[in-house]
């Protein structure tokens, strides 16, 4: 299968996770992402069930409303039932990198809403040891440089990422060459530099349901 293919089948089994368990009151968090496109659009076909979702970005709320769902403000729901959302890197114990697509701040606040946070994607996705993939960083723009400085003496090398503007109108840090041996410690770490709105790092809120799309079928893991 190819990797569009992967993302299509965790999608799909995602949905049909989600959907075993909609109720009339449910609100569906929804990440955003290539494969959470995949999840959107399978939404898409049971969008008259669906009481509510809340998007994690203005790009996969533009999506979902495309479908005819109902997408909500988080501060007018309070709660989220159930947050889908891929990943850029995975750890067996359900930590994960995201930000990739700029979104981590948005997308930390809905899954920490979340009473069930499922993460979905592809085997490529799965290490051992968090951080070949660049850890993002949402920064206040005047204290960019300040955040860059502080993150070599932490051991990593930090790149702007230009022309990229967040939803929250911030800039992203890149931080390449770190080995993230306690994800958690680090995460509280990168939180306490003055300047930092977030960093990508979801290890103190990792998954609870990781629905892994591999060359021998999906596999459903649990940390």
């Amino acid at each position: 299968m190819t990797q569009d293919e992967l993302k299509q089948a965790v999608a799909k089994a995602a949905f049909d996770y989600v959907e075993s368990i909609l109720e009339k009151d449910t609100i569906i968090g929804v990440g955003t992402g290539t494969t959470a496109n995949f999840f959107i659009d399978e939404l898409g076909k049971i969008s008259h069930r669906i009481n509510g979702t809340v998007a994690s970005s203005e790009e996969s709320a533009r999506r979902l409303k495309e479908h005819g769902i109902p997408v909500y403000d988080l501060n007018s729901v309070g709660f989220v039932s159930v947050y889908v959302d891929g990943a850029d890197e995975t750890n067996k114990h359900l930590q994960l990198i995201k930000g990739g697509g700029a979104a981590l701040t948005r997308e930390k606040i809905v899954a920490a809403t979340a009473d069930e946070f499922i993460c979905i994607a592809d085997e490529s996705k799965m290490v051992q040891i968090l951080g070949k993939f660049p850890l993002p960083i949402e920064v206040i723009p005047l204290a960019r440089s300040y955040v860059a400085r502080e993150i070599v003496k932490l051991g990593g090398d930090p790149v702007y990422r230009e022309g990229c503007l967040t939803d929250n109108g911030n800039h992203i840090l890149d931080i390449y060459n770190l080995e993230i041996l306690a994800p958690r410690e680090l995460e509280q770490q990168l939180n306490q530099i003055t300047g930092v709105v977030c960093n990508g790092l979801f290890a103190e809120r990792g998954a609870n349901r990781l629905i892994l799309g591999t060359s021998t079928g999906i596999k459903t893991i649990l940390p």
